[in-house]
């Protein structure tokens, strides 16, 4: 059982020799990784900065030549997740503790992010309290504000240091009671206008026996599914919500990059999908929408979220999209139209009722969608049962087609 330390020695060598001192004292070992390039270390590390550039493909006196800082802590971060990853896959990391201001935060949370959901991770950062996302991503890393810089050891950095590090003792050393049950996973998208649908389908594939796992589309909600797919753990996807699309061609705050969509398709798993929630983009409060798009229509959802409804014109982008990335899937594919409507503010009587810019996302996945993907077209709203049972079903056929079906 081991802790790994990543960090600056070359200047923080106080502050992780006290934090291998605290772990240690608990019985458990520690291996020190230093991603340091302006100078030395105080004491003698497990992997030196030099094997650190070298993982990267790089060396320490080239990057030290170049006095490029941004491109040495790039090359840094690609070598400690080298690094740490080697350590995971040998038995020898138990957990990873990072501390540091933005620079070792950069390149530590790189290194954690190569490592496998469940990994215990931590990140000790004078960062901590601002936008986490860069260095989070998607992935479960946990981040513990310095409240003080990382610089010298005094009565609150020993102090926060000192809780880190218990911290990551508690996790790598005390055995988690989680049952993991031998089940076929299926990973579905949700939002909250498309809840009801999400509840129904989800019901039926438990009962069917599937473990089902819930991604909040929220950007990183997608994100996070994609990279899981990737990693083999999810068999299986309901993709009901493609909402963070629409903030990827519109410009929204909650897009999940270009390459949402992806993963089933060049993995081969079974996936269906449909159109949730693509009659909206995502915005923060009312007053912070870009200027760009006054006169739009909007929602305002609660203080924090702003929806505004997408044009005939984006949707039929959006349609086009969607055809696009389905066409390229090398394994089941199925794409259900909801025809009475995509969310629960897209029926009538709602305010994103627009039944001319459904019908342009329509018929621009009718006109580009292949014959290889199964289209099922439905007269019914997203939420309603028989359309969520129906996704369900279609799944669990693929499912079952495929050999993964429990």
């Amino acid at each position: 059982m081991t802790v790994v330390l990543v960090g600056t020695l070359d200047t923080k060598s106080e502050m992780f020799a006290f934090a291998r001192d605290v772990v240690e004292a608990q019985g458990v070992d520690v291996h020190v990784v230093d991603v340091g390039v302006l100078g030395d270390p105080e004491f003698e590390p497990d992997t030196t900065a030099a094997e650190v550039a070298e993982a990267a493909g790089t060396t320490l006196d080239a990057l030290r030549d170049d006095s490029d800082r941004g491109e040495a802590m790039t090359a840094m971060g690609e070598g400690a997740a080298a690094v740490v990853t080697d350590l995971y896959e040998s038995g020898e990391l138990a957990g990873v503790l990072g501390l540091g201001g933005s620079g070792n935060t950069s390149i530590a949370t790189r290194a954690m992010r190569a490592l496998p959901v469940g990994v215990p991770k931590l990140m000790v950062s004078t960062m901590a309290s601002g936008d986490t996302e860069p260095y989070v991503g998607s992935t479960d890393i946990a981040m513990m504000y310095s409240v003080a810089d990382v610089e010298g050891l005094n009565q609150l950095s020993r102090q926060v240091i000192s809780n880190a590090a218990l911290a990551m003792v508690g996790m790598v050393a005390n055995k988690s009671d989680v049952t993991v049950e031998d089940r076929p996973t299926i990973g579905i998208t949700m939002f909250g206008v498309t809840t009801p649908c999400v509840k129904v389908a989800r019901s039926y594939l438990e009962e069917e026996g599937y473990e089902t796992i819930i991604f909040h589309a929220t950007g990183t909600g997608g994100r996070a599914m994609e990279g899981l797919i990737q990693q083999g753990i999810i068999d299986g996807v309901l993709d009901v919500t493609t909402t963070e699309w629409a903030d990827e061609l519109v410009g929204g705050v909650l897009n999940a990059g270009p390459e949402r969509l992806d993963a089933a398709a060049e993995t081969g798993v079974p996936q269906v999908v449909s159109t949730g929630a693509l009659d909206m983009v995502n915005f923060g409060p009312r007053g912070s929408i870009p200027d760009e798009f006054e006169g739009r229509q909007f929602h305002v959802h609660n203080p924090q979220v702003t929806l505004m409804r997408t044009t005939p014109e984006e949707c039929a982008e959006l349609g086009n999209v969607l055809a696009t990335k389905l066409n390229a899937a090398t394994g089941p594919t199925a794409l259900f139209l909801p025809l009475g409507g995509v969310s629960m503010l897209d029926v009538e009587g709602e305010d994103f009722y627009d039944p001319e810019a459904d019908a342009a996302l329509f018929d621009a996945i009718r006109e580009h969608i292949d014959p290889t993907v199964e289209l099922l077209e439905i007269e019914t709203d997203i939420n309603d049962e028989a359309f969520a049972l129906a996704m369900a079903e279609k799944l669990d056929e693929y499912m079952r087609a495929s050999g993964i079906g429990p």
